[in-house]
């Protein structure tokens, strides 16, 4: 179902683009991306469809579409609430609700906290002041659930149905955590499969306490440095909670100036396999992000 609306909303870009609906065939097998591009930490809005090329398996692919219009966002806001938290937690929740109303209207943000348990204290909505009382409502206790948090808020996600062309959205979870798993009952392995199966970024905020090194913070840096790079999300690492807010900031410019591209793959298997991709500019200096592949379609 997502996917014959996402054509529709091809097909209503494309025209609205003045290009040829043509290229788009019922049917037809579209891999999506969603792609941002900086300049050192400046995002970059002006680029060109002539100024992108993209790579699946080394092979170059045709970019059937293009579109630099901004999508509606589903937002999973995870927060860490486990013990070592206590002290950070007031900050934090300054700016998660600053984050929160720095989204647009349109988008609907889930509010997940995790320690021991992982707790939905928000479903999806875009009403600011339910979502502001379910970060200020959380409490720091017991261990860190991180990988629990992450597979659940995939989930929820996956529960998103759009039924018409305005309700589909990008997806994106924000988690937050100031160190390693120690209670999840989930592999990351699994997690990490799930998060490549899905179309979700994955931003991730690892707050390494000052007094640690970065040898003692080794394992959960490898972690949140991983899932936001194979999603194509973005990884921070502070050293103190007041950086929160500017990370916050970056986040929310990033995901409302995001590049929409589609191709048509021209490997014609369909046995399952794991699909490298590669988004590349031909403008000098640029950094492209985007998710680093998918699993193609399997003959039944």
């Amino acid at each position: 179902m997502r996917r014959h609306l996402l054509l529709a909303t091809l097909l209503a870009a494309c025209a609205a683009a003045g290009l040829s609906a043509q290229k788009f065939k019922a049917g037809v097998e579209l891999v999506s991306l969603s792609v941002s591009v900086t300049d050192g930490s400046k995002l970059i809005t002006d680029l060109e469809e002539n100024e992108f090329e993209v790579y699946e398996d080394g092979s170059k692919q045709a970019i059937t579409f293009f579109s630099r219009r901004h999508l509606p966002v589903a937002l999973a806001i995870l927060l860490d609430t486990s013990n070592s938290m206590e002290d950070k937690l007031p900050t934090a929740q300054e700016a998660a609700v600053g984050f929160a109303k720095r989204m647009r209207p349109e988008d609907v943000i889930e509010v997940i906290g995790f320690s021991t348990q992982v707790r939905i204290l928000q479903p999806f909505t875009n009403e600011l002041p339910t979502l502001e009382r379910a970060i200020r409502g959380t409490t720091a206790d017991g261990s860190t659930a991180l990988y629990n948090s992450i597979y659940i808020s995939l989930k929820e996600l996956r529960k998103i149905k759009a039924k018409t062309e305005e309700e589909i959205r990008r997806q994106a979870i924000v988690v937050l955590s100031d160190g390693d798993d120690t209670s999840s009952l989930l592999p990351y392995e699994e997690v990490l499969e799930l998060a490549k199966r899905s179309e979700t970024a994955i931003y991730t905020i690892g707050l390494r306490p000052p007094h640690l090194g970065r040898a003692s913070f080794k394992e959960a840096e490898y972690v949140l440095r991983q899932l936001a790079q194979e999603t194509g999300g973005r990884s921070f690492f502070p050293t103190t909670v007041h950086d929160l807010p500017k990370i916050y900031e970056a986040i929310s410019q990033e995901l409302s100036t995001l590049y929409s591209i589609a191709y048509t793959s021209k490997n014609p298997q369909r046995n399952g396999a794991w699909r490298r991709v590669v988004v590349r500019v031909t403008r000098e200096g640029l950094t492209t992000r985007t998710r680093q592949g998918y699993y193609g379609p399997k003959s039944p």
